[in-house]
């Protein structure tokens, strides 16, 4: 998902990759408001070229789909679920891992868990091709917390209990991010989007709280190794 923020270059990045870096931001930032401004759909890559001054081999070669350009933090985003299971704390579950990350995302306004704005939750609601797209970065986060659960439980990656058990934890983050863009495009303000949703949340965790609370604590020894 894009963050409606660019990522920094570090101090320790090299000219070359500096000038790269800016040219992808550059190209990314161009294509976003055309994107919002005309359409998802009706924007071309011929477009983002002209509005970038670079070659549409330039655009292609930095983003391999068009859609990659709107959601152009694909990586954090498909990561997310499966990276707060795999820092939990000693005796947290993988469900009170995810349910503190998410109240942590909506305290600060996260845009990957859904707080975009208006324009961009619009951007995407009106599109086809990227609705299709953000359904499958969704799947993609629900077997990356699978891998990690079934790794810390020593079973192999597709056993079906884990998998089962991903998409149960990921199905709450799914809806609570359609919750999200729902409310924004009803033209609810941030604050009051995140009042709402931090309530939703608790809630939504609570009930999984019987089935789940107990899966996958963190012990010491587990934490140490």
């Amino acid at each position: 998902m894009r963050t409606g923020t660019s990522v920094e270059a570090g101090p320790a990045m090299g000219l070359r990759e500096s000038k790269k870096y800016e040219t992808r931001q550059l190209i990314s930032d161009h294509a976003t408001r055309l994107f919002m401004e005309k359409g998802f759909e009706a924007t071309t890559i011929a477009d983002i070229a002209v509005a970038s001054r670079v070659a549409k081999k330039t655009v292609t070669n930095y983003f391999a789909r068009k859609e990659d350009l709107a959601l152009d933090h694909q990586g954090e985003f498909v990561a997310g679920l499966a990276r707060a299971v795999a820092g939990r704390g000693v005796g947290e579950s993988a469900l009170a891992a995810l349910r503190r990350e998410f109240l942590a995302g909506v305290e600060r306004r996260d845009p990957v868990i859904g707080f975009a704005g208006e324009r961009f939750c619009r951007m995407i609601a009106d599109s086809p091709t990227l609705t299709t797209r953000l359904r499958d970065l969704h799947d993609q986060r629900e077997e990356a917390l699978a891998h990690v659960l079934a790794e810390e439980a020593g079973v192999a990656g597709d056993d079906f209990g884990t998998y089962v058990v991903a998409a149960q934890l990921g199905s709450v983050q799914r809806a609570l991010f359609q919750r999200i863009m729902r409310l924004t495009l009803a033209g609810r303000s941030a604050d009051e989007v995140a009042a709402e949703v931090a309530e939703d949340g608790r809630r939504v965790f609570g009930l999984l709280e019987a089935s789940f609370g107990d899966y996958a604590v963190r012990t010491a020894s587990r934490s140490s190794s």
